[in-house]
């Protein structure tokens, strides 16, 4: 077991990845879970890559967990007679329901919830940004605005309302379509678009009915407002800096970063830095001296894991691109206050046994010369809760359920063994001295701190710990 690094590595599959070879090369490289985009691809091939990923999974006899991202909502405007327009700062430009090719004086805005929301003041931002718009006038079927930031306007370029809650599912038919093929794979996550409201997981989580974990894109201004109710309800949290970098301003972005990671943690929810991470590597096998600082900033902030989009999807350097990955993770790791850091904005514990004992394993590894922490859960809360005290020691999380050991692939600091159900701690004890020093976590002579709870298969139930010695 690779269980060298901390924080972990979520890699998007695409057409640059081309077999179960290709994949495994990854995971040994570093990637502990795989995104599948569901924004491209047909499913034909989103079940290929399944497959590989859980051919490499039993080749290695490694939990490898798998997410599926869904597109959410295309927010677009219509078509130009002549394919594209010039905008002028402080012109006119009327959007409106009719579907009749537009001009430089109206374009079709086939989105009557985007007019419904608008009003007098707000801010429109076309093709990601780009282009501005400032809404002066508003009718039942059009809005009336003033460019602002002008610029080429295309055929079928994006619009975001950043001001404005959209009375608006997060999940469109083809989500819906996604959503279902997704869950008959098997996939372990599923991460949910154009989250704005604690309502929009509820939806989320009837869908899904328990057969996948769901992790929200935190992406919309309105999402930040409501990022502990909407954190609550899911089981981690995406800071999808590119979109929401295109509706907040781009200087908020890392203090946006921070509060989430800090929220997160908190909660004890998993939080996944993406993004344009290493975005150069796509064409690159060498990162700018910004990104590696970028990806480091990340680690050091206690993000969970960080993610790669492009650059392993269809980058010319997906194996490069981890290999980079896995060394700047190292690197901050091993630094001299990279655990001082994390002590520093630890989080209040609660008021429970299993609080108290993952506090108590903190504690003890940053005093003994401690190997490993070793945990049996079934449920992974415990392993969860451990995990959210970052301490200096590596967790091996024992679990019978292999669905668990995959949702903790995203998880800080957590490597799983799926094993037996065992039904007494000292059943606990043995099995867990033994694992640890199979997976090359402890040699003999180390110190080992177990963990597990009575009655056995009741999540929240550790209570006792012990500390051994490998013989």
């Amino acid at each position: 077991m690779n269980a060298d690094k901390k924080v972990k590595i979520l890699a998007t599959l695409g057409p640059a990845i081309r077999d179960a070879a290709h994949i495994r090369q990854l995971v040994e490289a570093g990637v502990n879970l795989f995104r599948l985009n569901f924004s491209h691809g047909e499913h034909t091939d989103h079940a290929q890559r399944y497959q590989w990923v859980r051919e490499v999974e039993r080749e290695l006899n490694q939990p490898i967990g798998i997410l599926m991202d869904l597109q959410g909502p295309k927010l677009r405007v219509g078509r130009f007679a002549e394919g594209k327009v010039q905008l002028v700062n402080g012109q006119s430009l009327r959007l409106d329901l009719d579907a009749t090719p537009g001009d430089a004086s109206r374009v079709n805005l086939p989105h009557p919830e985007i007019i419904e929301a608008l009003q007098p003041g707000m801010s429109l931002l076309l093709d990601d940004g780009r282009l501005r718009l400032k809404v002066t006038g508003k009718q039942a079927d059009a809005v009336d605005t003033c460019v602002i930031a002008g610029g080429e306007l295309s055929d079928r370029k994006g619009v975001n309302v950043p001001e404005a809650v959209l009375q608006l599912s997060p999940l469109t038919e083809k989500d819906r379509r996604d959503l279902a093929f997704g869950l008959e794979l098997g996939v372990d996550w599923v991460a949910l678009s154009f989250v704005q409201r604690p309502e929009d997981i509820v939806e989320a989580r009837e869908l899904i009915g328990g057969k996948a974990f769901l992790m929200a894109k935190i992406e919309k201004p309105s999402a930040v407002i409501h990022l502990e109710e909407i954190a609550k309800l899911c089981d981690a949290i995406m800071v999808a800096r590119g979109d929401l970098g295109v509706e907040v301003p781009a200087e908020n972005v890392p203090r946006i970063q921070k509060d989430i990671v800090r929220t997160c943690r908190q909660l004890g929810r998993p939080v996944v830095v993406a993004t344009q991470m290493l975005e150069s590597m796509r064409f690159s096998p060498a990162p700018t001296r910004a990104e590696v600082t970028d990806v480091a900033n990340a680690v050091a902030e206690g993000a969970d894991a960080v993610m790669l989009s492009a650059e392993t999807a269809s980058g010319d350097y997906p194996l490069e691109t981890v290999q980079m990955m896995s060394k700047i993770i190292r690197q901050v790791e091993n630094g001299p206050d990279y655990q001082s850091q994390l002590d520093v904005g630890r989080p209040q514990a609660e008021a429970t046994a299993s609080d108290a004992i993952s506090c108590a394993i903190r504690r003890i590894s940053s005093i003994l010369p401690v190997a490993a922490l070793v945990n049996y859960t079934e449920s992974g809360s415990s392993s969860l809760r451990a995990s959210r005290e970052r301490p200096k020691a590596p967790i091996l999380s024992l679990t019978p359920s292999l669905t668990t050991a995959r949702r903790l692939t995203v998880a800080w600091g957590i490597y799983s063994v799926v094993n037996e159900r065992l039904r007494r701690v000292e059943e606990v004890t043995s099995t867990a001295l033994e694992i640890a020093q199979a997976q090359g976590m402890a040699r003999r002579g180390e110190t080992v701190v177990i963990t597990a709870g009575e009655p056995f298969g009741q999540p929240g139930s550790t209570n006792s710990l012990r500390i051994e010695t490998l013989h």
